[in-house]
């Protein structure tokens, strides 16, 4: 389900938006709609791709449009290196809850992939990778799921974005390879976080982020999550007990 590109506060209040409808309209037939990452064992998740571009005040000027790599100009490609260097805790705001890892450390499923990353890669037109670039002037980050809070998603987008421009972050070196298949030959490059707990603590070392973030709100987004994570691993699943009881 897609809609067109906006201003980043109209486009949150549309993702809000969407998410209610839909799960009225399920209600009203008697069905249940959900967003949840990763819901069903084998099938694919509830991704939240978001397509990034930056316009001029007046919205006639991509400044992400240049006649660089793939289309982009060198702006574009410090944001997008903004986004690469701060992934890890990216990850954080960006797929939130502890159901968010299992769809981006899933496996194969039964359509032969899982539409999800699991390490910092950028690309061209290939869905294999946290960063699609599939036409000039703009990218796609495919890390977001269906749990990401809307209004924190654009607002981390922007924050790790604007510190690339800061830094004229490089994204580094692109791969063009399916990395379901050839992903174990790319060596050099950091994998996501493998849950919750190593998300929050990659967010929290990143002092860079959680100061454009803002200090209160970090500190107050770590507590909160950790809390979760706390509550989480004191629950006691059917699987400990039927692979550990006879231990």
């Amino acid at each position: 389900m897609n809609w067109e590109y906006d201003d980043a506060l109209a486009t949150a209040d549309k993702h809000s938006f969407f998410k209610f409808m839909v799960k009225s309209v399920a209600e009203k037939h008697g069905l249940k709609a959900t967003f949840m990452p990763k819901p069903f064992k084998g099938l694919t998740g509830s991704g939240c791709h978001v397509h990034i571009s930056v316009w001029d005040a007046d919205g006639k000027t991509n400044a992400f449009a240049g006649d660089g790599e793939l289309g982009l100009s060198e702006q574009g490609r410090h944001f997008l290196g903004g986004i690469m260097a701060h992934a890890p805790a990216l990850a954080a705001i960006t797929n939130p809850t502890v159901n968010s890892y299992k769809r981006i450390n899933a496996p194969r499923t039964t359509s032969g992939a899982t539409w999800a990353p699991n390490t910092v890669t950028w690309t061209g037109n290939n869905r294999t990778h946290m960063v699609r670039v599939p036409g000039p002037g703009r990218f796609e980050l495919r890390l977001p799921d269906g749990a990401a809070n809307p209004y924190l998603l654009q607002a981390v987008v922007i924050a790790a974005g604007l510190d690339g421009l800061r830094a004229k972050a490089d994204p580094g070196k692109r791969h063009d390879i399916d990395m379901y298949a050839e992903g174990h030959t790319v060596t050099d490059a950091p994998k996501l976080p493998l849950n919750l707990l190593d998300a929050l603590r990659a967010f929290e070392s990143d002092t860079t982020l959680t100061a454009l973030l803002g200090a209160d709100f970090s500190r107050a987004f770590v507590k909160l999550k950790t809390d979760e994570w706390h509550a989480y691993t004191a629950h006691f699943s059917r699987w400990e007990h039927e692979t550990t009881l006879d231990i």
